[in-house]
């Protein structure tokens, strides 16, 4: 909000009526000068009086107060406002998003903020519910995820627990038709039941991937989106510009990216991850997760002895010698699933780790969220080509 402060007016009639107060009331014959009056502001006329005008003095505006939850969304927020705003992420770099609590000072800062921007989709799990309290203050709360299109989950490997090798299987239909049989009945019967019955109720993401960033034509979209919503608080900044320019440097990465995983030999475009993390990857630059270590979207679910066997003979019978973890988790289920499959066939396992929900920290080349998908391209790219 613009805060306009009036300058009083009248003071001079004031000073005026002073002294005839004091003539009034028996002043010295010694003339009394009145002091000289505060200018008004007003206009001044060719004769050189003031026309009476008030003038309405508008100060530089505060800088707008935002708050906005993950690092990765705190760069993109940041490079649009500049010094228009005070920006205040939540989580620092190096945080998983999935599982960020929110303390009371966080919960205020919200309250007390102009606009808060969070992703959605559920991926800030600790943070509902302060989020919503934002709400109910009347706190503009913006999340981005639910309004760029969002794709859902891929059913076939989101879940780990019960598809990992049963994807492939469709691949091979004829060689594999017990898929058709009583043994295999849940793929047609009870699937839907069981993702929506035990998967979504152990990471509560629901159908839609809120991982949208791994598209920089979708976070873009975002940008824009974010504009518009900054146009409402204080229209008198040229959003749209600085959006178009943001624009530009989101869509030459994409066409980096492209260029980079257009190099990775069409077999070997098969991603192996410790979670449901890089959909949105996958579906912009043509490539496939074939498994999840961890069922689902949300690094909080554990995986359970089933999928992990599973998971195991998908690598083996795919021939697949990388895993691709991440820098916020541990990497001990992705190491043991290395071991295994390296007992049980001749491959060598690699185990590289993706900056996937957070930004880097300072000389990882993933301090920015350009520099986040860079970086985690690169890494993708030499794995899958080395």
């Amino acid at each position: 909000m613009i805060t306009r402060s009036r300058r009083p007016l009248g003071r001079l009639a004031l000073a005026g009526a002073t002294a005839l107060l004091l003539a009034a009331c028996g002043g010295s014959e010694e003339a009394t000068t009145p002091p000289a009056p505060e200018p008004s502001g007003g206009a001044t006329t060719e004769d050189g009086t003031e026309d009476g005008t008030e003038d309405v003095a508008v100060p530089d505006a505060e800088p707008l107060a935002i708050v906005v939850t993950t690092s990765i969304l705190g760069d993109v927020v940041a490079q649009l406002v500049g010094d228009d705003g005070d920006v205040r992420v939540l989580m620092d770099a190096g945080i998983d998003p999935h599982g960020y609590q929110a303390s009371a000072a966080d919960a205020a800062a919200m309250r007390e903020a102009d606009l808060v921007v969070a992703n959605g989709l559920q991926l800030e799990e600790g943070l509902i519910s302060a989020l919503d309290a934002a709400r109910d203050e009347g706190v503009r709360v913006l999340e981005l995820a639910p309004e760029v299109d969002p794709i859902p989950f891929e059913g076939e490997h989101d879940h780990g627990d019960d598809h990992a090798s049963d994807d492939h299987a469709h691949e091979d239909e004829g060689d594999h038709a017990h898929e058709d049989e009583d043994d295999h009945a849940h793929e047609d019967e009870d699937d839907h039941d069981h993702a929506e019955d035990d998967a979504h109720d152990e990471h509560d993401h629901g159908e839609e991937d809120p991982h949208f960033w791994f598209d920089p034509l979708r976070m873009a979209d975002a940008v824009d989106l974010l504009a518009t919503t900054l146009a409402d608080v204080r229209p008198e900044i040229d959003w749209t510009a600085r959006a178009a320019t943001q624009r530009a440097e989101l869509e030459a990465l994409d066409a980096e990216v492209a260029a980079l995983f257009a190099t990775i030999p069409e077999e070997r475009r098969k991603l192996v991850t410790n979670h449901d993390s890089l959909g949105y990857l996958a579906d912009r630059y043509d490539l496939e997760i074939v498994g999840t270590v961890v069922p689902g979207a949300s690094t909080s679910v554990e995986s359970n002895p089933q999928a992990f066997a599973r998971l195991v003979d998908l690598l083996v019978a795919e021939d697949l010698d990388v895993i691709f973890a991440e820098t916020t988790d541990t990497t001990t289920l992705a190491d043991a699933l290395a071991s295994e499959v390296i007992g049980r066939s001749d491959l060598d396992v690699t185990v590289v780790e993706l900056y996937t929900g957070t930004l880097g920290e300072p000389g990882s080349g993933a301090e920015t969220y350009v520099g986040m998908v860079r970086t985690t391209a690169t890494l993708i790219t030499e794995a899958l080509t080395g």
